[in-house]
Parts: structure tokens; sequence; C-alpha cells
């Protein structure tokens, strides 16, 4: 029985004046599929590396880049501002249909007060009266127990409450070492609140944070609030957590600053700290 002769094809490259033959290739059916295989595969890495390794990337559709980021940022304080500006109006509603039902007007905090539940006042002043006793007792009792003369006591720092300083998007992330704080963005003149009750120890101007304030809070804490466009206290006032200390602006080193924004810094026993894992911005 004679063998199945193997079925070859050949290609030449001539030239076409001359009809000299340049290069002559000789190969079979499955050596054809394996180069078209191989070429494929090769073409399609070398596409893949150059989108994946260069700026081609930011050319495919959704992908993320710095202008996706700036919208996004920009987006987050609109929203912030809008519920900023619902709240208000809110506000606004309530007490216009207080005084249309005869009640006495609400201005400033109390209409934020009057948002909280009013379940008190369905007690009597017995009750209220009793309670309040039971309450001063129960606090006096946990006074004994402190540490200090006069009764207060430190609480470590992951077991405080800190006041939020300002409401944004956080747009430069803690470094020990590079960025000692973090950066919020937040629109222009917003307030920047204390976040603890202390003593202002430093508050003016300097060529690379603008107008700062530095806070002396106890439990040997400090916060310093940077790039600020204006400040609202100086040194030697006493603050309440909550409390304005300074408006949001973009004051400083022309270098360091990126718009609107308040550098922020958290420091405990001579060490920064990351503020995000204590504050919600």
């Amino acid at each position: 029985m004679a063998k199945k002769q193997k079925t070859l094809y050949r290609l030449t490259l001539t030239e076409d004046a001359t009809h000299k033959k340049i290069n002559i290739w000789r190969f079979s059916r499955l050596g054809a599929i394996v180069m078209a295989v191989t070429a494929v595969v090769v073409l399609f890495g070398i596409y893949f590396a150059i989108v994946s390794l260069t700026p081609l990337k930011t050319t495919i559709p959704g992908y993320p880049d710095a202008h996706f980021k700036r919208n996004a940022i920009a987006n987050s304080i609109k929203i912030d501002s809008l519920e900023n500006e619902m709240l208000r109006w809110t506000l606004y509603a309530q007490n216009l249909s207080r005084v249309l039902s005869g009640e006495e007007g609400l201005e400033g905090q109390d209409s934020i007060i009057s948002n909280t539940p009013r379940f008190l006042e369905e007690l009597s002043g017995k009750e209220m009266a009793r309670r309040d006793s039971i309450l001063r007792s129960t606090v006096a009792s946990e006074e004994k127990f402190g540490l200090k003369k006069d009764g207060d006591r430190v609480l470590p720092i992951e077991g405080m409450h800190f006041f939020t300083p300002l409401k944004g998007t956080i747009s430069n992330g803690f470094d020990m070492v590079i960025h000692p704080g973090v950066d919020i963005t937040a629109p222009a003149k917003s307030v920047v609140s204390a976040v603890l009750d202390g003593t202002v120890v430093s508050a003016g101007w300097t060529d690379d944070a603008g107008y700062s304030i530095i806070i002396q809070h106890a439990g040997n804490i400090i916060s310093c609030y940077k790039r600020n466009e204006q400040n609202l206290r100086k040194a030697g006032d006493k603050v309440k957590a909550g409390s304005p200390i300074a408006m949001v602006g973009s004051t400083g080193n022309i270098s360091l600053t990126g718009g609107n924004h308040l550098h922020f810094e958290l420091w405990y026993n001579g060490e920064p700290v990351d503020p995000a894992k204590y504050c919600s911005f």
C-alpha cells in the first residue's frame, strides 16, 4: 500500500523586470496554519502592550483618567452644596410654617434644634426632674474614679469624638513623611470648624502654609488648619468643638496649592496621625 505523500506549497518572491527569484518559502498546510496563528498572537500582544503601557489607554471609552477624577470631585462638591441648600430651604419652610400657625419663629441654631426628637416634651416636669437627678448622681459617682484632681479623665485618641472640620472630598491623602495630613477640597469661603475644645496657640501667615491656625487640645493632641483664605480666631482664643475658626481658600506656596481646599493635620504625642481614621469628611 503506497504511503500518502505530504503536500507542500511554495511561495516565491520574484523581481518583476528580470524574473530573478529573490527568495523561496516552502511550507505545508499545517505550517501555514501555525504561522498564521503565531502572527495573530504576536500582533495582539503588541497591541495590548501599546494600549496598556502608553497614554493610548485613555482613548478607551469609560477609562478613568485625570479629567474623570476632577469631574468626580467637582460633582461631589456640588452634591454637598445641594444638600446644604436643601437643608436651608427645609429649615426656612419649617420656620415659615410656625409663623403662619401663630407660633414664635425660630432663628439660627434654634431651627436646627427643632429637628431633634421632641419626645421629652411628653414627659411631666416631675419625671424630668427625677431623671435629671439620676443622671447627676451617676456622673458624680463616675468622676470619683478620675485620675486627675479636677475629676477630668483623659481618654486615648481612639476613644475621643472629633467634630468634622470641613465637609468635602479628600483630594490628597495622608503620608507620615511626605504629606502628614489630608487635603479636603470644598467651595471657597466654606467654614472650617475646630475638631475639639482647645486653645489657639498659633494663628497667622506663612509663605508655605498661607493663613493657618494651630490648636492645642487636651490629651496632648494638636490640630492644624492650613491654606485658609481667612482666619476667624487669634492666638490665645479658647474654642469649642464645632466652632468656626477659619474660611476655606487657596493661599500659600503656589506650587503646593491645588485650588480651594483645607490642609488638615492631626498630631498625637508629637507624631502625625491619619485624620481620616478619626474624622469623617
